[in-house]
């Protein structure tokens, strides 16, 4: 089958593919749209293959390399990441092309030998490496945790790329469009989000390193190894990890619920009525059960007020809740103001739970949490309207102050 050839410019070709079949990323995070594994080959003096693709696609990969390459054969295996969508076809293309030299940091070779076995034909490369194969230059940068330990980053000078690995990625396949601008941006912005809240946002001080690193590169293109290639939005996707790796939020509320009979449920929509008689206009409510943590976590990292409510079981927590506030205790995402509500039957447990993270997780704290024993009767009612409006106007109070030091900034 003949593919339609996909070019960043005269000699540098995308050759990704398209999972619409696999339903969870690291078979966890959830995958309604499908997810794109971008691999890329620069034909020159020497041929150089950037990244490889998960096993899934593995046919559709192979047709796409022999069709540019014709009776060529690839010198250089350049891996950028070593997890498995994206290393997955080292052994097949190793296999393809006995003599190809693989390139890597210190700490790719370990990884390499542990999941492949491939022990030969490496060749080593730090931030002083330049490899050169024609008319193309490759420079090296290494950025730990962002987001595993051998990460890094390949420019090429003359044609001024960035190949980012899983920097600046995104969840959901390439529907034709394989640039920015051939895409609607603002599908990818959610998902790039939710990508890198869940995926990478535990590591933001290594991702301001990472942006320190290559602030001074003269950027044409950045292409990640999930996502569209950013040829025209470049300063705002840099702009967006900036803000998201710094814990820069937006004024909004995210509510989350976990409700076993409906009662807490109740608590959320009647404080979620007295946020938006104050005016706030971008709040969220989110059944813990229902919906994935991933999309949950997306946005607390997009809305500075987080409001948690939990039923009591068993003696603690609602279970989802449970698993969700072990997910945020393990990233920990920073400036964010929380209040916490809930319901129990006779013994209690989930406010208490939530307290403990709220020591734990050291948001500033709106309000006392509320607690209902049953369903909210008319006095508790009174009460959680207050606490969606203290939550409301330390939104507001918020939002002047960064107005106001922005005008003193301007003065």
């Amino acid at each position: 089958m003949k593919y339609p050839k996909v070019q960043l410019s005269d000699h540098i070709y995308w050759v990704g593919t398209n999972d619409r079949k696999t339903h969870l990323f690291e078979n966890y995070w959830p995958l309604p749209t499908g997810i794109a594994y971008n691999s890329y080959l620069i034909i020159d003096d020497k041929v150089t293959l950037i990244d490889t693709v998960s096993t899934t696609t593995m046919d559709t990969y192979l047709e796409k390399l022999k069709e540019i390459l014709e009776s060529r054969t690839i010198d250089y295996l350049i891996i950028n990441h070593m997890e498995p969508d994206h290393s997955g076809a080292v052994n097949t293309i190793v296999n393809e092309y006995p003599n190809i030299t693989i390139i890597g940091n210190n700490r790719t070779f370990p990884m390499l030998d542990g999941f492949y076995g491939i022990k030969k034909n490496l060749m080593e490369v730090d931030e002083n490496t330049v490899l050169c194969t024609g008319q193309h230059e490759f420079h090296f940068y290494l950025t730990p945790m962002v987001h595993w330990p051998e990460t890094m980053m390949t420019y090429e000078s003359s044609e001024k790329i960035l190949f980012s690995a899983d920097a600046f990625g995104s969840y959901g396949t390439l529907n034709g469009g394989i640039f920015d601008d051939e895409v609607n941006f603002l599908f990818y912005e959610d998902e790039m989000r939710r990508y890198y809240s869940n995926i990478v946002g535990k590591y933001g001080l290594q991702v301001q390193k990472a942006l320190d690193k290559l602030s001074a590169l003269d950027l044409r293109m950045i292409a990640s190894t999930h996502g569209p290639i950013w040829r025209t939005q470049i300063d705002r996707v840099l702009e967006y990890y900036k803000n998201w790796s710094t814990y820069k939020t937006e004024q909004g509320v995210v509510i989350v619920f976990g409700s076993m009979y409906g009662n807490t449920e109740k608590m959320a929509d009647i404080i979620a009525r007295a946020i938006a008689e104050e005016g706030i206009r971008n709040i969220k409510i989110y059944d813990v059960s229902k919906t994935h943590s991933s999309y949950i976590i997306s946005d607390i990292w997009k809305y500075q007020g987080v409001m948690l409510g939990s039923s009591a079981y068993n003696g603690g927590i609602f279970t989802p809740m449970r698993d969700l506030l072990m997910e945020l205790e393990h990233i920990m995402p920073k400036n964010h103001y929380l209040s916490i509500f809930g319901s129990m039957s006779w013994g209690g447990g989930g406010v208490s739970t939530l307290k403990k993270f709220a020591e734990n997780i050291k948001w500033e704290m709106i309000g006392e949490p509320l607690e209902v024993k049953h369903g909210p009767n008319d006095k508790d009612i009174i009460a959680l309207m207050e606490l969606g409006r203290m939550m409301a106007r330390r939104l507001k109070q918020n939002d002047l102050s960064i107005k106001e030091n922005k005008h003193l900034e301007k003065i």
